[in-house]
């Protein structure tokens, strides 16, 4: 395991054990327990470690809505999910996933109290190295500094897009010098960039520590800030760079890992894909250093014969599940007529576990088997998945177990952490940014500036991975009918080739956060939401039904909270609520 996890895992240990001694009548100033002096803090391991800390907040330190995973935000408000388990587990995502929240909802501040912690870490990095001591260079200065920046403009984008403008608190103001006089009417693109930029004039191409953010990541999500903001332009330049001469922090090229599921097995972690990941470290003696927010979104009741055992949240949708229905060339239905009847994929929806069931036999992408847990199909090493025994309420979540991220059999007691309640922590990094999202993003950029073909080749090279990927059982034989093609006419119409990279995105990314943040910044979000609701409404009328979306819903309210302790007149409430 990489030395800067377990940094990461063991700060906020260390930190509170560092004590000044003295000789003189100054040690009967006692400072509070855990506060470490200046001294300790300015000099270069001090500074060090206080980035260090801002990096860790990175996953939340167990907020599970708090994290870039975004998986409540992300997926389940997207669509590809709902919450799935018991319908009186974790209720204050039942509002969020049927577009029902108001300013003071349970978790609606989840992703503000997360990220502002974070830029707060970010910000007393850039203040320490103000007064920092005479062992750290100006050279230090600038790469802890650029390091710095690069994860605030991330806290500050992750708040952007849940809430749209925020205070913008950088390290000049602090508590007492007029923080809570700060409003929420300046737009933080500018700054997002401004952060950005410095990142990547200021930061090397590879790190002696794979885990820190080198000047290629710093790149990739600036390309990211710009498609948001629709300047096409600029983002295929930084996205066409990012492609063509990019690295990891360990120094290898960019490009896409081989086999689909390797991927997200914690011993290829930092692979050739991952442009950004957050460090996940299992049995550090802390759980927060593992994945912390996905403890619950496994299958449910396993006991020794697969993972987690606990607790059956964040359940793939019929819709999503559906959208891997291929064509007799392999191609996706761009028509949208995979939740049709006659194409949708056959679910053990409704069956217990003794009841016979035969899987769909039609032609499907063969990433669903690697995103779904479905009956009768392979789950990972463990065994093929048993249906309703996994589910702890179908009526409620339907019949689909989420499996990215997930732990093998084999993958026990090393990228997976025991020491807690349930076996559900993993040190599998989580990426943020791969390469295979930088490539659709980059085929958007294309799209939108003339270039279809560049487009159309992009994706292409996205789609011939998948090829490379059917799960196969232990036999030889495929798990499932996958049939998968690329495109192979030219691309002349701009609708249809928008419409390939936006259903490649669902396919490829799939349970991964990015869903719903795409379909607001498309302005599809409602056209798709109302399509899912059709059918996964009907489908899980308990949970689902009746539920619809509204504009006002594209942005999270500014938690009521927030307000109250600076004033309406201070922070602005989005519209609508």
């Amino acid at each position: 395991m990489n030395n800067f996890k377990l940094k990461i895992g063991a700060l906020m240990t260390s930190a509170v054990m560092l004590v000044a001694v003295s000789c003189s009548d100054d040690f009967l100033d006692v400072p509070p327990t855990g506060l470490l002096a200046e001294a300790q803090l300015t000099s270069l391991a001090g500074i060090d470690a206080s980035l260090i800390a801002a990096y860790s907040q990175v996953n939340g330190r167990g907020n599970r809505l708090g994290s870039p995973s975004n998986w409540v935000w992300g997926s389940i408000r997207g669509g590809e999910a709902n919450k799935g388990t018991d319908p009186g587990d974790f209720t204050s995502i039942n509002p969020i996933q049927r577009f029902e929240i108001n300013s003071a909802s349970g978790d609606v501040g989840s992703k503000w109290n997360v990220c502002y912690e974070g830029i707060a870490r970010a910000n007393n990095v850039l203040r320490l190295l103000e007064s920092a001591q005479d062992d750290v260079t100006d050279a230090d200065k600038i790469r802890i500094s650029a390091q710095a920046r690069f994860l605030r403009a991330h806290f500050y984008f992750e708040l952007k897009r849940d809430y749209n403008n925020t205070p913008y608190v950088d390290e000049t103001v602090d508590y007492g010098s007029g923080l809570e006089e700060i409003s929420n009417t300046q737009d933080l693109w500018p700054f997002i960039e401004a952060d950005f930029q410095y990142a990547i004039d200021n930061l090397p191409s590879t790190q002696p520590q794979v885990g820190r953010v080198n000047s290629w990541a710093a790149k990739a999500y600036m390309g990211k800030v710009l498609l948001y903001q629709g300047k096409f332009g600029p983002a295929k330049a930084m996205f066409d760079d990012v492609i063509a001469n990019g690295v990891t922090s360990n120094g290898l090229k960019y490009g896409l890992v081989e086999y689909y599921d390797d991927m997200f097995r914690g011993a290829n972690d930092n692979h050739q894909e991952s442009v950004w990941a957050y460090q996940s470290a299992a049995n550090t003696g802390a759980v927060q250093n593992a994945n912390p927010e996905f403890d619950l979104n496994f299958p449910y009741n396993t006991g020794p014969s697969g993972p987690g055992n606990c607790c059956g949240f964040f359940q793939p949708s019929f819709t999503f599940v559906n959208a891997f229905r291929t064509d007799s060339n392999g191609l996706p239905l761009l028509d949208k007529s995979y939740n049709d009847p006659a194409n949708q994929v056959k679910s053990d929806m409704g069956l217990v576990s003794a009841d016979p069931f035969t899987p769909d036999a039609g032609p499907l992408d063969p990433r669903l088997d690697h995103t779904v847990g479905r009956r009768g199909i392979p789950y990972l090493d463990w065994q093929d998945h048993p249906g309703a025994a996994w589910i702890r309420n179908q009526p409620n979540g339907g019949p689909y177990s989420p499996r990215k991220y997930v732990y093998q059999r084999a993958e026990q007691g090393s990228f997976q952490d025991n020491s807690s309640w349930t076996p559900g922590y993993t040190g599998i990094n989580f990426m943020i940014i791969r390469f295979a999202d930088v490539l659709l993003m980059s085929a958007e950029a294309d799209i939108e500036t003339g270039n279809l073909e560049t487009a159309r080749a992009k994706v292409n090279q996205v789609r011939e991975r998948a090829m490379n990927s059917k799960l196969m059982r232990e036999g030889g034989e495929m798990a499932a009918n996958y049939q998968i093609g690329t495109y192979d006419s030219p691309w002349t119409d701009p609708g249809l080739a928008r419409r390939a990279v936006r259903m490649e995105r669902l396919l490829e990314l799939g349970m991964e956060g990015h869903r719903f943040y795409d379909l607001v910044r498309w302005d599809t979000v409602k056209e798709e939401l109302d399509f899912y609701f059709a059918l996964d409404g009907q489908l899980l009328a308990a949970a689902l039904g009746g539920a619809s979306f509204t504009d006002r819903y594209k942005l999270v309210p500014i938690p009521q909270d927030q307000i109250d302790l600076v004033g309406s007149d201070v922070l602005i409430q989005n519209p609508g609520y």
